[in-house]
């Protein structure tokens, strides 16, 4: 065993098997701004095996109060490749493979599969749901996790446990983001070291086990909250699905809910371009068609604007988040 671990290895909860299990353990990271930035160098630094970081941005200086794994000369790359970089440097024992491309409903399967645990580290309510379905139909643990402000939660879901729709059937009517709200560097670094800790939790199969358990801390006050949900029921009937848009098929009403002055092209050249609050005040009749797709940017208004057009009587509708 290398000296690397020595520190590690020698607790009891880890041990000489534990860190092969380390070594021989995959861990997908989807994100690789502000929490990825601190569950990657840990992992790597633990040992873990094989780490695959997914994410399609680009290095920003505004990242960089946030994303300590990054460097000024580094502004204008890749993340997932100046994440390799940087992790390789840290541990040249760990195997990174890094896929430049947004995570979708139709690529999520194929990247879990493969994966012992999945690092939902995206911050983004799509990616969580999209990924929270994925490792759902995988049995794949997924440890997710959230910050704004000086707040945020970090939970285990999926695997043998209830998934994330179980605990949030449904997404907030509005969402803040870092670029909106603001964001202190250390929450960030608080809650991606949480989610490294209940990641090498799982992976070296701790009993009692994080899975169904979630944990909120309030950095301002220092109020840390938490509860189980390993009981919970997964949510009746179909889940309201997310999928790609690549999936939209030319027998679909889309409409895209972004006001011609957020986005003046959108790119589906057929789209409808309406309101939420015209579909939730039900003033827009619909032709028959075999599905409905609504997108907007962070998938939170079309969400709002399914659940609207399914209280209404449609029953086949989609949602698509198409990010920035």
């Amino acid at each position: 065993m290398s000296g690397r671990y020595e520190r590690q290895s020698v607790l009891a909860e880890v041990g000489a098997v534990g860190q092969q299990r380390l070594q021989q353990a995959s861990v997908a990271v989807v994100g690789a701004g502000g929490l990825g930035c601190v569950v990657l160098p840990y992992l790597a630094a633990a040992g873990v095996g094989r780490l695959v970081v997914v994410d399609h941005d680009r290095v920003e200086e505004s990242n960089l109060h946030r994303q300590p794994l990054y460097r000024m000369s580094d502004i204008g790359e890749l993340k997932v490749q100046a994440a390799r970089r940087a992790l390789l440097a840290l541990n040249p024992l760990v195997r990174v493979d890094v896929r430049e491309q947004r995570l979708t409903a139709a690529n999520a399967v194929q990247l879990v599969l493969p994966a012992d645990v999945v690092i939902d580290a995206a911050d983004s309510f799509a990616v969580t749901y999209i990924l929270s379905d994925a490792c759902a139909r995988t049995r794949t643990p997924l440890v997710s996790a959230s910050v704004v402000g000086l707040a945020g939660y970090v939970g285990a879901f999926c695997g043998t446990g209830p998934s994330y729709r179980a605990v949030f059937p449904d997404m907030p009517r509005s969402a803040g983001s870092c670029a909106q709200s603001g964001v202190l560097g250390t929450a960030v670094a608080v809650i991606g070291a949480l989610q490294a800790h209940l990641t090498l939790g799982l992976l070296l199969d701790w009993q009692p086990g994080f899975l169904g358990r979630m944990l909120s801390l309030d950095l301002r006050s220092l109020h840390v909250g938490g509860f189980s949900f390993a009981n919970a029921s997964e949510a009746p009937g179909s889940p309201l699905a997310f999928i790609a848009p690549s999936e939209v098929s030319v027998t679909d009403i889309v409409i895209d809910l972004r006001s011609r002055e957020e986005t003046p092209v959108s790119p589906f050249p057929a789209a409808l371009r309406v309101a939420v609050e015209e579909l939730e005040g039900a003033r827009l009749t619909l032709p028959a068609a075999p599905r409905v797709v609504l997108c907007c940017r962070s998938g939170v208004r079309a969400w709002r604007a399914a659940r609207a057009l399914q209280s209404q009587g449609h029953r086949n509708v989609a949602v698509i988040a198409l990010g920035e």
